[in-house]
């Protein structure tokens, strides 16, 4: 794998991207949220998103687009400091990203981010976006990722935050994680009453609702003082490095590339499918 300076593309020089786009067109693109979140920092889900990412775009030889913190946050609403956007403005504003990059090139597109209801913005946009270019692109749930493949390694609700002071420490912004001892609760959400309701679709997407404190998102541990700071971090990074390498991210953008052959044969069978339409466009 060629070494580069950074593979994070905002970073990068033009140079280096289009030296990039001639032998590769793999781009990981996290989508996160500025949101209430315990006692640690509003952005936590777009960095740890970010970190991920640039775990993924390592073992994938792809680029990272970053910079994208203000979708859909919920529930969180009810913080003054979540900054909210609705559903429909984020797919309007993701599917001209994504048309961007595939102008510019980046035909293996990954969506990735760690918000529960992330999803409600990432999964339309990607199949409209088939049916637009007739280019397949991905939406990777990493929370879902993280239960399915990893659940192993969590063995207290620590190491699910520690996930979160590791993504700082990896994003070269560890000292953003305050030092904290009033985030620590064992009280249920205000809103387990209609957990019932809430379960009757995929995360946040059966009903609307807020929650009915700010204590609901998220209860964070103890961090007193650095040294137990950088002992999540330590454990967040590795959890981090263990569950992409679990992903083989080589094998995903190589089943993607199938899949686009795949998916070119059936256009010419059935050219009236909204994808066959696309690729003439």
């Amino acid at each position: 794998m060629k070494e580069m300076r950074t593979r994070i593309l905002p970073r990068m020089l033009n140079d280096e991207a289009e030296t990039y786009l001639t032998r590769n067109d793999v781009i990981i693109v996290p989508v996160g949220t500025v949101e209430l979140h315990g006692g640690l920092p509003l952005d936590s889900e777009t960095v740890i998103s970010e970190a991920f990412a640039l775990r993924m775009a390592e073992a994938a030889d792809g680029l990272v687009l970053t910079g994208l913190p203000y979708f859909y946050a919920g529930a969180t609403a009810i913080g003054r400091g979540t900054t909210q956007v609705s559903v429909r403005e984020g797919i309007d504003y993701l599917g001209a990203i994504a048309r961007s990059l595939l102008r510019q090139g980046f035909k293996r597109q990954i969506y990735v981010s760690f918000h529960g209801p992330a999803h409600m913005t990432c999964c339309p946009m990607i199949r409209d976006f088939f049916d637009e270019t007739g280019v397949p692109i991905l939406y990777m749930d990493l929370t879902m990722q993280m239960f399915q493949s990893a659940r192993d390694l969590f063995k207290t609700m620590d190491s699910f935050h520690a996930i979160t002071v590791g993504a700082y420490q990896m994003m070269g912004r560890l000292e953003d994680v305050p030092f904290t001892t009033g985030y620590c609760h064992q009280e249920p959400q205000t809103t387990k009453p209609f957990d019932h309701l809430f379960g009757l679709a995929y995360q946040s997407g059966s009903i609307g609702y807020c929650f009915g404190d700010a204590k609901d998102h998220m209860s964070t541990p103890a961090i007193p003082d650095a040294a137990r700071r950088k002992e999540l971090a330590d454990e967040g990074e590795m959890l981090i490095n263990e569950i992409v390498k679990r992903l083989d991210m080589r094998t995903i953008t190589e089943e993607m590339r199938s899949l686009e052959a795949f998916e070119q044969e059936v256009m010419k069978r059935y050219p009236w499918i909204p994808a066959a339409g696309g690729q003439k466009r």
